[in-house]
């Protein structure tokens, strides 16, 4: 255990001499969920922290609102302040970790600490999604380096994996659960045969989701996430605003059982893919099969696949969501930011895995360019009729069915759901198709629309 500056340190059975290299002085913006966490773990885990790093990491000092809280989290040699700007400024601080959360505040004070020449760790996805080419551009100019593993997957070291791990790749997908929120809430359908309303309520009660869950469920909070792991997996630009999203508010917990019936299960993902139309860039529930590996994530778990010419494919899993995984993520940073403070910025691990002038703009192909296989169900009457004009009009339109399954709607007796799992289809053919057949009489109205993913 570590105890004092020119003292010696103990990790596992091994006692080694301290590092008499100046300790790494940071100063943090925040002290909720994350920053408590990440000053816990700072604390209760210095010996092997600084065995790896060989330089010890001080929280100096730190800004929050509520100052009387936080004297009662960080010990009395800690710094505390109501002024986040005092700590960006203070030139007695290395490294700014910014979980203050938000993209307003937070940017202005990002981009003060780079102009002062500070580091900055955050684990602000929404913040570097928006923001990123600026933080990034301006870092650069500056020669600091912004970390975010804690942006990314909380727990999976991610990015570190396409920076690093996976370097001499070619990469041509990157596909995942990517919010923990929503991936409790599916599973809870799925599990319970809950509806959206039920399983939210229950995430909330259990802490899974905000009160106001809008940034989880309606898919933005993935989109976020997508937008940099898209970023390091192809060198392109941070391109939000550019992601196709939707969330999970209207799947019907009857389409989550009908899809088990066929094999299949619904996830809500962020897949990125390199295709001659373009990146695809998108957020939206997805059946996958029932024994596929993202299949078997449950709960508040992530998880990421990534698909590379030489490694093949490659799984990471872990916690979504925390105080203590996040705390892991941004403390991971630190370390980094220990081991490469006196590197020259062209040796560093670039930003976004490419160096700055080898980004490229790459086109983001729009959604109707897609080609995927689709879930359909249509609510109809007369099913022996209709469920055979329906085969021949969409056999005209070139729209192939791989499988069908016809049951009685539970909340109807009159009507009949009819599943169809289409073959890879344009989805541009495809709403047209749909266009056309909810005009038709027998047709009640198409319930549901979900792509479908193989990921091999």
């Amino acid at each position: 255990m570590y105890q004092d500056q020119h003292a010696s340190f103990s990790v596992g059975q091994h006692t080694q001499p301290a590092c008499a290299v100046a300790p790494l002085r940071v100063g943090m913006i925040g002290l909720g969920t994350v920053g408590a966490g990440t000053y816990r773990v700072l604390q209760r885990n210095a010996g092997v922290i600084a065995a790896r790093t060989g330089r010890r990491i001080e929280i100096r000092m730190v800004a929050v609102r509520h100052l009387a809280r936080a004297a009662g989290i960080v010990t009395p040699e800690v710094l505390l302040t109501d002024d986040p700007f005092a700590v960006v400024n203070d030139p007695g601080i290395d490294v700014v970790v910014e979980v203050m959360g938000g993209t307003g505040l937070a940017r202005e004070l990002v981009l003060q600490a780079i102009s002062q020449g500070k580091h900055v760790v955050t684990a602000n996805k929404a913040l570097l999604a928006e923001h990123g080419s600026e933080i990034f551009a301006a870092a650069q100019a500056q020669g600091v380096v912004v970390a975010y593993e804690g942006a990314v997957a909380v727990s999976i070291p991610i990015i570190k994996a396409l920076r690093e791990g996976l370097a001499a790749n070619h990469i041509q997908w990157v596909a995942g659960i990517i919010n923990g929120t929503t991936n409790y809430i599916l599973s809870e359908m799925q599990a319970k045969g809950l509806g959206f309303a039920a399983a939210l309520a229950e995430a909330q009660r259990l802490g899974y989701a905000e009160a106001d869950p809008a940034l989880d469920v309606q898919g933005l909070d993935a989109a976020h996430k997508l937008t940099l792991l898209a970023a390091n997996a192809f060198g392109v630009p941070v391109r939000f605003d550019q992601v196709y999203v939707e969330g999970i508010t209207t799947l019907d917990a009857l389409d989550i059982r009908l899809a088990g019936r066929l094999g299949y299960c619904v996830k809500l993902l962020g897949i990125a893919r390199r295709t001659p139309h373009g990146l695809e860039l998108r957020v939206h529930p997805t059946l996958i099969a029932a024994d596929h590996l993202l299949a078997q994530v449950h709960g508040a778990m992530n998880a990421v696949l990534v698909k590379s010419d030489a490694a093949g494919i490659t799984m990471y899993y872990g916690a979504g969501a925390g105080a203590e995984p996040t705390a892991s993520a941004v403390i991971a940073d630190l370390v980094d930011v220990c081991r490469v403070a006196g590197t020259a910025p062209r040796q560093r691990v670039p930003h976004l895995a490419f160096q700055p002038d080898a980004i490229q703009a790459l086109p983001v192909a729009a959604i109707d360019a897609l080609e995927s296989r689709y879930y359909l169900r249509l609510d109809v009457v007369n099913p022996a009729r209709t469920v055979a004009q329906l085969l021949g009009h969409l056999a005209v339109a070139g729209v192939s069915v791989q499988q069908l399954d016809v049951t009685e709607h539970p909340g109807d007796p009159g009507w009949s759901a009819v599943v169809l799992l289409t073959d890879p289809t344009p989805e541009r053919v495809l709403r047209g198709v749909l266009a056309e057949l909810a005009q038709w009489p027998n047709v009640m109205g198409f319930a549901s629309t979900l792509r479908m993913e193989a990921l091999n």
